[in-house]
């Protein structure tokens, strides 16, 4: 292979790596605040869960910027589809995500029932809204997504936000929910206690169990759905251009891959193998810890069921086959993949490092009295 097809291999495996760590470093935060009015009964229980995450929410948004950093840089035409294509759908997340932050900074401030409940419900729907839409972004890239590139690579995009959501990509939507959910509840499982605890580790059961359900319907669905295959390319280190190659529609092309590489098998098994771990765990109201690791295997092995069913293609086009975007045409030059390379492996280890060092001086649970003896700086 040469340098060009070994770094478009590695960013297209950097890209799915990415991906795992938003859902599993942002998705506890999001799930916790889905279960905000499941787990948490009265003021305090729900500042317990609010200040589980507190502390570290921001910080887990670097993933979120970094998985967009990284589009944007090694594979530009995928940025430039994926955000005006889905500009009111990112719109829509971007409104939710900004409910989080002042949620979190005006919710304590006032006592009055009314106006907490008003900002619990806001991060309520800034934990729901995000992971819905994020598992509809993902169906709707499984399916195709009408664009097409005219001779001179201009982009046109005739979809609505209306169509993203179609009954197979509202079913991917559900498999995010309770995907986040789960992993919502494992992390409070682990960060706190009593009822509070019993309650999330009730809730991480059912998700768990749910989504384990929902993941195997979604498999059956897309094996029935048409995919996309490479009838001719250019080559794996020609230059970039998406219309410089043939792609033919063909039924059950998403299961093609596990045929050729029966390897990729483990992806699906280790999402839906996770998950049912993860309901054991808590049926069994200990090893929190495990459980949510394995909570983190599942998501891994989910969001790598995806990836693996698309490859090599990043976002197929459902209008003109032939504008699909893959790995092998839509990715930078070879030299900004390596410089990117670089600074990756110098910059990556020094944020999971500090990422690793912060959770180990925040580790233990939040409990009332943590809270009751500092409530002024605690959310």
């Amino acid at each position: 292979m040469t340098e060009y097809e070994i770094l478009r291999l590695l960013w297209w495996a950097v890209l799915g790596v990415l991906l795992i760590g938003i859902a599993v470093m942002d998705g506890f935060d999001l799930g916790s605040a889905i279960l905000l009015p499941i787990v948490g009964r009265t003021d305090m229980e729900r500042r317990i869960v609010i200040n589980t995450v507190g502390p570290v929410w921001e910080g887990n948004q670097v993933w979120f910027i970094l998985g967009g950093g990284a589009i944007f840089a090694a594979w530009p035409p995928l940025y430039a589809v994926a955000f005006s294509g889905f500009y009111l759908a990112m719109l829509l997340l971007l409104l939710s995500l900004i409910l989080r932050p002042v949620g979190f900074k005006y919710r304590s401030k006032l006592a009055g029932t009314r106006w907490r409940t008003t900002w619990d419900t806001a991060l309520f729907l800034g934990g729901l809204v995000p992971a819905l839409v994020f598992g509809v972004a993902f169906g709707n890239v499984l399916q195709g997504v009408p664009f097409r590139f005219d001779d001179t690579l201009r982009m046109t995009y005739t979809g609505t936000v209306f169509g993203l959501f179609n009954p197979f990509a509202l079913l991917c939507g559900l498999v995010s929910v309770t995907m986040l959910t789960m992993h919502g509840a494992s992390w409070l499982a682990c960060k706190t206690e009593g009822i509070v605890r019993l309650r999330a580790q009730r809730a991480g059961l059912i998700a768990a169990l749910l989504l384990a359900v929902l993941f195997i319907l979604g498999g059956v669905w897309a094996a029935r759905l048409d995919g996309y295959a490479l009838a001719s390319f250019a080559g794996m280190d020609a230059a970039s251009n998406p219309l410089n190659k043939q792609v033919v529609r063909q039924a059950g092309a998403l299961l093609a891959n596990y045929g050729t590489m029966p390897w990729t098998v483990a992806a699906p098994v280790l999402g839906l193998v996770g998950a049912l771990l993860t309901a054991l765990l808590m049926s069994l109201h200990r090893f929190s810890g495990l459980a949510f690791v394995t909570s983190a295997l599942s998501i891994a092995g989910i969001i790598a069921t995806a990836g693996v069913s698309l490859f090599p293609f990043l976002l197929p086009s459902s209008i003109d086959p032939v504008s699909s975007l893959t790995v092998w045409d839509a990715s930078s030059s070879a030299t900004t993949l390596l410089v990117m390379t670089v600074a990756t492996a110098i910059f990556l280890p020094i944020i999971i490092a500090y990422t690793a060092w912060v959770y180990h001086v925040l580790r233990g649970p939040v409990t009332a009295a943590d809270i009751e003896a500092d409530p002024h700086v605690s959310y």
